[in-house]
């Protein structure tokens, strides 16, 4: 079985693995808590990228025939579970106070998770060649997670899980962005993780609003000026 698995596959499987890795530094002790959220989310925001080079891979070289099985089951890891135990441990310390606003918090990342699941199951089925069917996965992870590092009222997080979970799992049409927005989401990631919060937290509020800007002009791109 071993042997089937292509250089794209190996990628994947290292996906899950910086989403797993991403977990453990939340839940073990050896960090403090600041770093610790530091480290997950610069783990998870490597196992985007990771994604995104699993892709080219597989479109230069091919994949084996269980590469997409083994891509969505490897973005169930980082893409949904990872982000929303980090979600969790960032509010953690405010909803600890109250048990509804923990039932609250618990909540809204269930809900994350249902709609992560059903946009990475269906992935494949509803694929197209230069549209996402839905949201992609990647974009709102980003979404939610930066709104985590970034400390937004955890009241806000609901909402947002709502909202972005409906257009997971929505028929909207999203444009698949070309090699230079690619490579400029790219640049925004890896600013984020090596500059933190430095400079008023410039990098990770630029890849938000980049991603927001994505969320709502994509449609709109798609409607009036896409050929």
């Amino acid at each position: 079985m071993i042997k089937i698995l292509s250089i794209a596959d190996l990628l994947s499987i290292l996906n899950a693995v910086f989403g797993f890795f991403a977990i453990l530094v939340l839940l073990s002790d050896f960090f403090e808590y600041k770093f610790a959220i530091y480290i997950s989310l610069s783990l998870i925001l490597s196992a985007l990228l990771i994604d995104g080079i699993d892709g080219i891979v597989a479109r230069k070289i091919g994949s084996s025939g269980i590469g997409e099985h083994l891509d969505s089951m490897a973005d169930m890891t980082s893409l949904v579970i990872a982000p929303s135990v980090f979600l969790y441990f960032v509010y953690i310390d405010i909803v600890n106070c109250s048990i509804i606003r923990h039932f609250y918090l618990v909540f809204a990342l269930i809900l994350f998770l249902a709609f992560g699941i059903i946009r990475l199951a269906s992935y494949y089925i509803m694929k197209k060649d230069k549209i996402f069917v839905g949201i992609p996965a990647p974009a709102a992870t980003i979404i939610l997670i930066m709104l985590g590092y970034l400390k937004v009222d955890f009241i806000y997080i609901l909402p947002a899980v709502i909202i972005i979970g409906a257009l997971m799992a929505s028929n909207i049409d999203f444009p698949k962005p070309d090699i230079k927005i690619n490579a400029f989401a790219t640049l925004l990631i890896i600013f984020t993780i090596i500059l933190r919060k430095d400079f008023y937290g410039i990098a990770p509020i630029l890849l938000l609003l980049g991603i927001l800007v994505y969320a709502i002009g994509g449609p709109i791109y798609i409607r009036f000026f896409a050929k």
